[in-house]
């Protein structure tokens, strides 16, 4: 059978004489350098021994088909096709603990290098960053568009019913819940979401010099033009507050 016959056998079977990279050469070139240029990398990156401690003392390791040592050994050889591999399921398996960082002979920080690894998947609008982060849409419209996103009051099936079935056996005094956050203005559902106008505009303003709500359009366009919507609204009132304060 000839070389092309064979080739067009093994296509149709499902099984490619070879795969072509799933984006191109020079967009993975990009990924790397984009990874490689954050000031954290030369510092969480000093070298390799390949002695496999970070992964043997990784909980989640244990659990996933994840290897810290993979990942640093990835970033040292500049294996484009395994971090861009990586980058679509691998990362988003650290618990972020650091033990690997802890351990490593070398001081490298295998948690750090996948962070940075996470920001430059949502940096490029990868599937895998939209999925793992849209779960989270409700917490960040709370979170940006009121300061905060939780108080103790909510971990009760009236509170915040729309965490599920399961927060109905949360059964805690509100007392000790507190304890854990002790500032007064975060006791209450009505209070925690009582942000001073000034501190939300300001913190609009902090998003977005560095960038948070440029990532968030990346993730989640709908969610970031509603935010977008609730900043202009309270950036207005703001200004309107300011006129107020020069007419008194």
């Amino acid at each position: 059978m000839s070389h092309s016959a064979t080739s067009r056998m093994q296509e149709h079977i499902g099984d490619p004489v070879s795969e072509s990279p799933p984006v191109a050469r020079e967009q993975l070139e990009e990924i790397f350098q984009d990874i490689q240029a954050d000031m954290r990398y030369d510092h969480e990156l000093n070298g390799c021994l390949n002695c496999g401690i970070c992964t043997a003392t990784c909980p989640a390791a244990h659990y996933y088909d994840f290897s810290p040592r993979e990942i640093v050994q990835l970033l040292w050889t500049e294996n484009l096709e395994g971090i861009y591999d990586a980058m679509q399921e691998k990362i988003w398996s650290c618990a972020q603990c650091y033990t690997c960082a802890a351990r490593c002979p070398f001081s490298n920080s295998p948690g750090g290098l996948i962070m940075l690894m996470r920001e430059t998947a949502i940096k490029h609008g990868m599937e895998s960053a939209k999925n793992v982060l849209r779960p989270f849409s409700r917490v960040m419209l709370k979170l940006i568009s009121t300061g905060n996103q939780l108080s103790p009051d909510m971990i009760t099936a009236d509170g915040f019913a729309d965490w599920g079935p399961n927060v109905a056996k949360v059964d805690a005094p509100l007392e000790i819940l507190r304890m854990a956050i002790p500032m007064p203005t975060l006791h209450t559902t009505k209070t925690a979401w009582e942000v001073n106008l000034k501190t939300s505009v300001e913190l609009y303003t902090i998003w977005e010099e560095t960038g948070v709500l440029d990532s968030l359009e990346t993730i989640d366009e709908n969610l970031f033009d509603v935010i977008l919507d609730i900043m202009d609204e309270k950036r207005d009132d703001y200004e309107d507050w300011l006129d107020d304060q020069d007419d008194d």
